[in-house]
């Protein structure tokens, strides 16, 4: 018999919650947001033995203050339970309840007395927990168009949780992506940038792609970081985990780290289901 499916979603208040919650209900989850924890028992109760349709996918929206209450009502249970964490830099979530006039829910409650102090003391209720994510998606940089292809492909009601693998390249001049599992720095790589003929171009292109990937430099780290990768995704799928994140980061996140990115992707593709993102490449006419 196949498991019900409960998805977690939780986050940054100002994150993406509610924007995360309406794709995963028009993709035909049963969607509740902030359900009572003092209930939890008895929802728990009525997922594993209701017969009505809507418990068989089930996405539950929650606070940071009520998500540890959620993990442990359906930790041990014989359901397919995934988190979904949304996350943002503070700089955004500023930016957005600014522009918004939305009242965070820390100052609503009385438990803190600026925006600011609000998100430094939410974002440390959620430390412990961001590793507990299915997939944790960092929207500083996402358009909704964005967030909803990357919900889709990864909680699709015909979807199994099998082990896959994101490589995202990013430009350090631009801010870290917040979902990275494991961040690695190719700064220290020859830079197509100072080639004049090669700087309109990015790691897509197959002369700057050659410039990077031909580079004795670069052919000694390959090997070294394949060693490494190898080892830790092998351990990664040992352990259960079901996605993990790569970022690799240049200056301007537009030659090298792009370049570096593709090569990983193609290379573990065959292997593992891989995806990839450029997310500061622009294209030829954004020059």
């Amino acid at each position: 018999m196949k498991k019900k499916r409960v998805i977690l979603v939780s986050g940054m208040s100002g994150a993406g919650k509610t924007s995360a919650t309406s794709v995963l209900e028009d993709m035909g989850y049963h969607c509740i947001d902030q359900f009572p924890v003092q209930l939890l028992s008895l929802l728990v109760d009525l997922i594993e033995n209701s017969t009505d349709p809507r418990y068989s996918y089930l996405a539950l929206a929650t606070s940071a203050k009520d998500f540890p209450e959620f993990l442990k009502a359906f930790e041990g249970e014989d359901m397919d339970v995934r988190v979904l964490f949304l996350d943002a830099s503070n700089e955004e979530l500023l930016h957005r309840y600014k522009s918004t006039r939305r009242t965070h829910p820390l100052l609503i409650s009385n438990a803190c007395n600026t925006l600011e102090e609000a998100i430094s003391v939410e974002r440390q209720m959620f430390q412990n927990y961001k590793d507990t994510a299915f997939l944790l998606v960092d929207t500083t940089f996402l358009k909704a168009s964005e967030l909803k292809q990357k919900i889709e492909k990864y909680f699709s009601l015909s979807s199994a949780p099998v082990f896959s693998i994101s490589f995202i390249s990013f430009g350090y001049k631009h801010g870290v992506p917040l979902d990275a599992d494991l961040m690695i720095d190719v700064r220290f790589l020859p830079n197509p940038y100072w080639e004049v003929e090669l700087r309109p171009y990015s790691g897509d292109d197959p002369q700057v792609y050659h410039y990077v990937m031909d580079k004795p430099e670069t052919q000694e780290f390959i090997k070294r970081l394949l060693e490494f990768l190898d080892y830790a995704f092998t351990e990664y799928v040992k352990e259960g985990k079901n996605h993990f994140t790569v970022a690799i980061g240049c200056t301007g996140g537009q030659h090298r780290s792009v370049s570096i990115t593709n090569f990983l992707y193609d290379h573990y593709k065959i292997q593992y289901n891989c995806y990839k993102e450029h997310r500061d490449k622009r294209g030829l006419d954004e020059q």
